[in-house]
């Protein structure tokens, strides 16, 4: 199980690596150093500034609380799904971060929030209900985001960088 420090050293390497990425495409990025809901960097180019959040693993999944993403109603039946969650950012980009054994290993998966929150609503209303009616976990895997690897034309469209 990872630790706090580990978890906070992960997410830490993976916004370094995607500012960095971001400078090499043209893009003027600085990352925040927490507490800032939602924004990990601010990129910055072509007179357009716009908020990138990123999510770093050194496993095969990516972890969320599914209230970030959908409307829960809790009873001791179960869950229901009572809709999305409208106060979501569904246009925000998400750069999803993949540690490798090396730096040169990460990979990047980049969308948009509103996409995720589309694939949790489709995928979390069918699953099988948890032992605990008030867990909110839940999860997207790297092989269910293959669509998503290094499609780095969402930023690039974002802050009109022309190749």
């Amino acid at each position: 199980m990872a630790t706090g420090l580990s978890t906070q050293l992960t997410g830490k390497i993976g916004e370094h690596l995607v500012t960095a990425e971001l400078a090499r495409r043209g893009i003027m990025a600085t990352p925040f150093s927490g507490n800032v809901p939602d924004i990990d960097i601010l990129g910055f180019a072509n007179r357009i500034a716009a908020p990138i959040q990123v999510k770093t693993i050194a496993s095969d999944s990516w972890q969320f609380d599914i209230n970030k993403f959908l409307n829960i109603r809790t009873s001791d039946k179960g869950q229901k799904i009572l809709g999305i969650n409208e106060k979501l950012d569904r246009g925000l980009i998400c750069i999803f971060v993949a540690l490798g054994e090396t730096l040169g290993d990460a990979e990047f998966y980049l969308l948009k929030f509103g996409w995720l929150q589309d694939y949790f609503f489709k995928h979390y209303k069918g699953r099988k209900p948890p032992k605990n009616v008030k867990s909110y976990h839940c999860a997207i895997w790297k092989k269910d985001m293959k669509r998503h690897l290094g499609k780095w034309s969402i930023v690039e469209r974002r802050f009109r960088i022309k190749k």
